[in-house]
């Protein structure tokens, strides 16, 4: 009989622990890899690890002309698809000087802010979800169905619509859909005191979310940090307001910009519920001014083969996880010489690293879910 020594306690006492947290499967929402550096259970350091999911849609994208693109644009926040498109057809039409016409404007914005509520109400009812709750992600998917149907009926599609088109829109509403449209959003906004009431009331809830995961504006500045997650920091930006495109300047009475100065994760929580609910007001005028407009088209007439001029353009949209921008370099050909994305998650997800030193482990899937991101629109 032999005898194998298979530890020693004493030294492994003074040993930082390195704890890989994911790369889950590929089947799951996104793939991402934080690498903690811990000392007992308290976190000493954080590595977000990316590039998993990479497509290099950037690189592709030189390969497709500019109609193809769009479809191509469109994936990575699978969340947002309707705002992805729209950020890389106004770049186009930037480059082009095009005008569109007054009613695609109009169901651009509407259709943006649609697009908005359904990617917040996912987040609404999938953070609580993370921290043990599982009845709030019923109550977001019942919601997101109402607004998926209307959708839907609109482009075709539930996940990626495709209904940007350079120059406009693919077609005309359906007979009869802004009164579905109007008859979702007010069932949607019925239901909304569901997470005040069951989440953002909730003693647990608070008590998990509250002073946990504070990022300063400071770190918001150096990381190029948007969206929701900046404003609940007190960083008073939104794209809506400071640069209106689309019919957002004649919005300004409805359009209001939500701010915290807690910068917690109830706070981003907080701000996520207030832009939901802003957002369906913004449809709502939408949808007022729509039923106002005259019949007429919603699109431009293009040629066969679409080339951008020489030269480049930036174009950046406010989308619901942060600001989108589209830097375009045409050579004058079909396709684009250049088109680099730059996605709000990959950059939100770079304030991990100061964010999540000197907090404990359980506290850090309480801070990861209150960042809002998709790791689609991480990777690219």
């Amino acid at each position: 009989m032999t005898e194998t020594t298979v530890g020693i306690g004493g030294a492994a006492e003074s040993t930082d622990m390195v704890l890989n947290i994911g790369p889950q499967h590929p089947s799951t929402h996104g793939v991402l890899r934080l690498k903690l550096v811990l000392d007992g259970e308290r976190i000493r350091s954080a590595e977000p690890v990316v590039g998993y999911m990479h497509r290099g849609a950037e690189k592709l994208f030189e390969a497709r002309d500019y109609r193809q693109i769009v479809m191509l644009a469109n994936r990575h926040d699978w969340l947002s698809a309707f705002s992805n498109e729209l950020g890389v057809v106004m770049g186009v039409e930037r480059m082009l000087g095009m005008e569109v016409p007054e009613r695609a404007v109009w169901m651009r914005t509407l259709l943006a802010e649609l697009n908005r509520v359904l990617n917040h109400l996912m987040f609404l009812g999938s953070y609580p979800l993370e921290l043990g709750g599982i009845t709030p992600i019923f109550h977001a998917f019942r919601e997101r169905e109402d607004l998926q149907a209307v959708m839907e009926e609109i482009s075709g599609g539930r996940m990626h619509y495709m209904f940007n088109r350079v120059g406009g829109l693919k077609e005309d509403l359906p007979a009869g859909w802004l009164g579905r449209a109007r008859a979702a959003v007010a069932e949607c906004r019925s239901r909304m005191d569901v997470y005040d009431k069951l989440v953002h009331g909730n003693e647990i809830f608070r008590g998990r979310t509250r002073s946990v995961g504070v990022l300063s504006a400071e770190t918001v500045h150096a990381y190029g940090v948007s969206g929701p997650i900046a404003r609940a920091s007190g960083v008073d930006f939104d794209l809506r307001r400071d640069e209106p495109y689309l019919a957002y300047g004649e919005l300004q009475d409805v359009l209001k910009v939500v701010t915290r100065t807690e910068g917690d994760c109830l706070a981003r929580f907080e701000c996520l519920l207030d832009q939901t609910n802003n957002s369906l007001d913004l449809a709502d005028a939408c949808l007022d001014r729509m039923a106002e407009l005259p019949p007429g088209p919603v699109n431009q007439r293009l040629p066969k083969v679409l080339k951008a001029p020489e030269g480049h353009t930036y174009a950046w949209t406010e989308n619901p996880l942060g600001i989108n921008g589209y830097y375009l370099v045409s050579k004058g050909e079909k396709t684009p010489y250049r088109l680099k994305l730059r996605s709000a998650s990959y950059n939100n997800i770079q304030a991990l690293v100061e964010l999540l030193p000197g907090t404990l482990v359980a506290d850090m899937v309480a801070i990861l879910g209150s960042f809002f991101f998709v790791v689609g629109d991480i990777d690219k």
